[in-house]
């Protein structure tokens, strides 16, 4: 494609927040390709690889009504192809939150991302902040590569109420979809606790206890950390993130905010 390529990957059963990856695509950039991969590597054992929604002839509509240019959706062969033995792995940021509950997922992710930008060699790439781990992750995979390409993070796109837009919200009941709820309200008291000064110690317990009084079965994580690195916070103090991960029926929900 000629000009500035920017690219948009995704998995698929895409959503208000793709598109919006897309639009901000297309002001960066003068043709956008998105790819859809559900990628297996990044799936761990017991996790919904096999259920995972798939939606193809709808997502290629919605990309092309987005004004997506190109779409590429490749197979697991493609990808993978028969002797495949490279892994790209992110010490460090990958390490704790997501990468101690789900092992191996950053390893996948990390491998596949790089996969695409070197097959499709864009200008710059999009990705949600909503999974703002793996966004950490994917620059340092571009950082340490030396890879040609700009890392877009793009803010997550939430329903009016302010539910995190996901493909997995699909899996949730009509109660347990009100119920979530909680997940994004504990996010926003504990970002107000903290600007009024409230010992962080005690605005993780009452997070906690929120979302254990609204029907969450785990919490993998509630935290607060620096941006840039991802460590755990004792106290308040430069560019933060709160981040937290729990279990509603039997989805896993994931969502953070800036502080």
């Amino acid at each position: 494609m000629q000009g500035k390529v920017a690219l948009v990957p995704t998995m698929g059963a895409l959503h208000a927040g793709h598109m919006a990856l897309v639009a901000e695509a297309r002001k960066r950039a003068d043709r956008v390709a998105a790819s859809i991969f559900v990628n297996p590597a990044q799936f761990g054992e017991g996790e919904d690889f096999g259920r995972y929604p798939r939606r193809e002839t709808d997502d290629a509509r919605m990309l092309d009504e987005a004004g997506c240019d190109l779409l590429w959706a490749p197979s697991v062969h493609d990808i993978y192809p028969d002797g495949f033995a490279i892994k790209v792995s992110v010490s460090g940021v990958s390490e704790r939150w997501e990468g101690e509950v789900r092992p191996g997922h950053f390893d996948g992710v990390a491998t596949v991302v790089a996969k695409l930008l070197v097959a499709v060699r864009p200008d710059v790439a999009l990705f949600g902040e909503k999974d703002f781990q793996q966004l950490a992750v994917i620059k340092r995979v571009v950082s340490d590569l030396g890879l040609p390409v700009e890392i877009i993070g793009v803010p997550t796109v939430r329903e009016p109420d302010g539910l995190a837009l996901s493909s997995r919200n699909a899996y949730l009941s009509a109660e347990e979809r009100q119920q979530a709820l909680a997940l994004p309200r504990a996010l926003e008291a504990a970002r107000s606790a903290i600007r009024r000064e409230i010992p962080l110690v005690q605005v993780l317990h009452d997070a906690h206890a929120s979302l254990r009084d609204n029907g969450f079965s785990r919490i993998d994580y509630f935290a607060l950390v620096d941006a840039a690195t991802l460590e755990p916070l004792e106290v308040p103090q430069g560019e933060m993130r709160l981040i937290a991960a729990a279990v509603m029926g039997t989805t896993r929900l994931i969502d953070n905010v800036p502080v």
